[in-house]
């Protein structure tokens, strides 16, 4: 073998960092944390990469914060920021409280953004399933004080850009799609709902992405990806959520994955690579 030379990376530029279990909320006895992975090297003008949090799909459980980061890697040697966050589980704690929940995580880096070289001016919420309907609910709930904590005050929530994978966009429509749905106290639904006959489809109203689609608003960009053969969440509900936001005069875009389920196969370099894309042109 010849002998080569190559000069050494004073600036670490093309390498990363993981940092694990990073606490950004305590509340009901519990200490939230996200995992981050970031640039070793500077930011070159200074300020700050753009931030991608990502939401994995749970059923409004506790998410596998891990599960997408290999993947999401590709993105963060572009010169991202990444943020997999968590948050409470829909039995422990009833909706909006997910959202509220990751509301703060967004708070949390805004305000340590010189600490993990974070332009907050930049930011994308990225989710799969629950999480794909917690990033559309980011992008329309933006500072709304219904969904505020007290966390972090004085950042603000609003995202810069949505990528949503097959996540519910009507909550109501969807149970109402099933034929059996017990109201048992097991039941994930109802108890993302409050666990109240007489109150639960209204709380799900409020985390309904379809019922924030009005005209006349300042909303960032989406991009919606489905698979339409996913038997758990319809590929209708991307599909009239895409048709809503375009009709009032919004920015979105629609991907249709043929045969491609929930999760599994939905899942392609191509499509990561419209993904990025679709980061790199509304953040860089």
């Amino acid at each position: 073998m010849a002998i080569m030379t190559i000069p050494h990376n004073p600036t670490y530029t093309g390498l990363l960092d993981l940092k694990v279990n990073i606490p950004f909320l305590e509340v009901d006895g519990e200490t939230l944390c996200l995992q981050l992975i970031k640039p070793q090297w500077a930011s070159g003008d200074g300020k700050g990469f753009p931030l991608v949090v990502f939401i994995q799909g749970s059923a409004w459980t506790k998410p596998n914060q891990f599960w997408e980061l290999p993947q999401l890697s590709q993105l963060a040697a572009k010169g991202f920021v990444i943020a997999s966050v968590t948050h409470r589980s829909c039995f422990e704690a009833a909706a909006p409280a997910f959202l509220q929940d990751v509301k703060a995580a967004i708070r949390f880096l805004r305000k340590n953004a010189a600490e993990y070289d974070i332009d907050k001016t930049r930011v994308c919420a990225f989710g799969t399933s629950s999480g794909g309907n917690t990033a559309l609910l980011l992008g329309l709930t933006g500072d709304d004080p219904a969904f505020e904590t007290a966390e972090h005050a004085g950042e603000s929530t609003a995202v810069q850009a949505v990528v949503d994978c097959f996540g519910p966009a009507d909550l109501v429509r969807m149970t109402e799609r099933w034929k059996d749905f017990p109201l048992s106290d097991d039941n994930l639904i109802y108890a993302l709902g409050g666990r109240n006959p007489e109150t639960y489809r209204d709380t799900l109203a409020t985390i309904s992405p379809v019922n924030y689609v009005t005209p006349g608003r300042t909303l960032p960009p989406f991009l919606l990806l489905h698979g339409d053969a996913d038997t758990v969440v319809a590929y209708s509900d991307s599909e009239r959520m895409y048709q809503l936001l375009t009709a009032n005069g919004y920015q979105a875009d629609l991907v249709r994955v043929t045969d491609a389920p929930h999760e599994g196969s939905f899942w392609s370099q191509p499509l990561l690579e419209i993904i990025f894309g679709f980061i790199l042109r509304h953040l860089s």
